[in-house]
């Protein structure tokens, strides 16, 4: 079994993802481990995210896709999720103009209608403002659940068929209601921090992605990381089910 893996392995083209996802984890647990409060993490974590996206159009990664806030995130204590979301208007405002000078798009998936409606508005006109951008798309994971989102696109779904819109409903149809209904599915769903689960993040849409699982804290994970974990990526064989 192991020489067959191996010469799978050894059988992948070279070729680099052109769509990654990651979740970044490991915030909290690099500012404890220095004695820190676990904002700072958050806060550190905020600045990683700036040099990664800068990163990956030089590393031929034109989506990116990261996982800033769950469902499930706020069942944490009250301090840490209005600092959280303090951060992200806070990066949203003073990134608004690098994106857009860098030729990111910027876009968010997930349900807003738990949001404050001033970041709500930030997120809506970062999204009007890098719209046209075409050198690095980034979406955000913010409120978003994989559960949440399937459940979401499923009562979309079943309107279109009570409106006579969808007549035989195939997969086709509920990808077209997903949050993600226009962008391409993840090739490769990086983890950081030594966890190895998903945490509901793209199940519908990493159905057929690559996964790598770093020990890596993520506000140590640098661009050379990334670089590294993407030239494995490239001794994969995909057969998506053939052989």
């Amino acid at each position: 079994m192991a020489a067959a893996r191996e010469a799978a392995v050894a059988s992948g083209d070279g070729a680099r993802p052109r769509h990654v996802a990651i979740i970044m984890d490991g915030n909290g647990r690099w500012a404890t481990e220095r004695g820190w409060p676990r904002l700072v993490g958050h806060r550190r974590g905020a600045e990683r995210v700036k040099q990664i996206v800068r990163a990956c159009p030089d590393l031929g990664v034109d989506w990116l896709t990261i996982y800033a806030f769950s469902t499930e995130n706020w069942k944490r204590s009250t301090e840490e999720v209005l600092g959280l979301m303090k951060i992200f208007r806070r990066y949203i405002e003073r990134e608004a103009v690098g994106m857009s000078a860098e030729g990111v798009r910027m876009r968010f998936i997930g349900g807003r209608e738990r949001l404050d409606p001033k970041l709500q508005a930030l997120m809506a006109a970062i999204e009007a403002r890098t719209a046209g951008n075409t050198r690095l798309n980034l979406t955000v994971a913010i409120n978003y659940g994989g559960r949440d989102e399937i459940l979401r696109a499923s009562t979309r779904l079943a309107e279109k068929i009570a409106a006579g819109e969808v007549a035989q409903p195939s997969e086709s149809d509920l990808a077209a209601c997903m949050d993600t209904a226009d962008q391409p599915d993840p090739d490769l769903v990086i983890r950081t921090s030594g966890e190895t689960r998903t945490s509901n993040f793209l199940p519908w849409q990493a159905a057929y992605a690559e996964y790598e699982f770093t020990p890596t804290l993520w506000p140590d994970f640098t661009p050379d990381h990334l670089s590294t974990i993407l030239d494995r990526f490239g001794m994969r064989d995909r057969r998506f089910g053939g052989v």
